[in-house]
């Protein structure tokens, strides 16, 4: 991003997200108008104008201009990414939010057309349930719950102090000390019932979590059964470097991540072309395939 990635920008939280949105939009549509800031955020042309000016003057002078036959904004040549990462996938996420937001109001259009998102089933979550796990959370007390799960479907009374949620773009849980495994567990929020009760504080915070401190990389590269042609093709699909992609993340969550790319290291596929891509070394995170820690 920009000149202001190790500092705090000087702008009000509201400003920063039109700021974000007129440089997605002029980046990845071509043309900006100030009608797709009036839709989006509900301000008149006359705001609209002004955070474009705004833009243009105190953030990123060369970025983008008028093009007076297209009558809107466009990307300059020399146009580089102030306030957002500059990654398509800025856009589509954005699209994705429009798209969420229509289904829930009809009328509603962010100007973002011709693209469909899959919607995945919600898994829900009672806010009296969520306000105190994330109030304990903030606080590192200790929470009285109860809980079920697929091996357990009675209520079970737990001790937790949780620390951290996490969402693994299939569902939400909550990182948290269990009292009764006497371990750090995953939670699923969706497998809470009723409304736990808040305790006392707890030293069972984040700092004390190994699996959640120790960073560990996952190095992805094309399944080498695949021809030289193909391996290239897989190779600038996930934007590698000298066939090779590095992912860091924590070592608790090394089973999500595989879960999300679909990647069982303990399993060769049938055929190459199914999974596409492997886990260059996997004895360098077989330890955190199956931690045993979710509850």
């Amino acid at each position: 991003m920009g000149s202001h990635r190790d500092g705090a920008w000087p702008f009000r939280w509201d400003l920063l997200l039109r700021y974000r949105y007129i440089e997605i939009i002029t980046l990845w549509e071509g043309r900006l108008t100030t009608r797709h800031l009036c839709e989006t955020f509900g301000i008149g042309r006359q705001q609209a104008s002004k955070d474009i000016n705004s833009y243009r003057r105190e953030v990123a002078p060369d970025n983008i201009e008028y093009d007076k036959h297209l009558k809107g904004y466009i990307p300059s040549p020399t146009f580089t990414p102030r306030v957002t990462a500059g990654l398509a996938d800025e856009y589509l996420q954005l699209a994705a939010r429009n798209n969420e937001l229509a289904n829930v109001f009809e009328s509603l259009s962010l100007g973002l057309d011709n693209i469909e998102v899959l919607g995945l089933p919600v898994r829900d979550v009672q806010a009296a349930t969520l306000r105190p796990i994330l109030q304990a959370a903030r606080q590192q007390r200790r929470i009285d719950v109860d809980y079920v799960s697929v091996n357990n479907p009675d209520r079970e009374g737990r001790i937790i102090v949780p620390h951290t949620l996490v969402y693994t773009g299939l569902r939400w849980h909550v990182r948290a000390w269990c009292e009764k495994n006497a371990g750090y567990r995953d939670f699923v929020l969706s497998r809470f019932r009723g409304e736990p009760d808040m305790m006392d504080s707890s030293p069972r915070g984040a700092a004390g979590d190994e699996a959640w401190q120790k960073r560990v990389q996952l190095r992805l590269c094309p399944d080498p059964r695949l021809s030289a042609a193909q391996q290239t093709v897989v190779a600038t699909d996930y934007g590698m470097t000298h066939g090779e992609l590095v992912i860091e993340t924590r070592g608790c969550l090394v089973p999500y991540v595989l879960q999300r790319l679909q990647l069982d290291p303990g399993r060769e596929p049938a055929a190459p072309t199914a999974q596409q891509v492997v886990i260059s070394d996997p004895t360098t995170i077989r330890r955190w395939l199956f931690p045993g820690e979710r509850a």
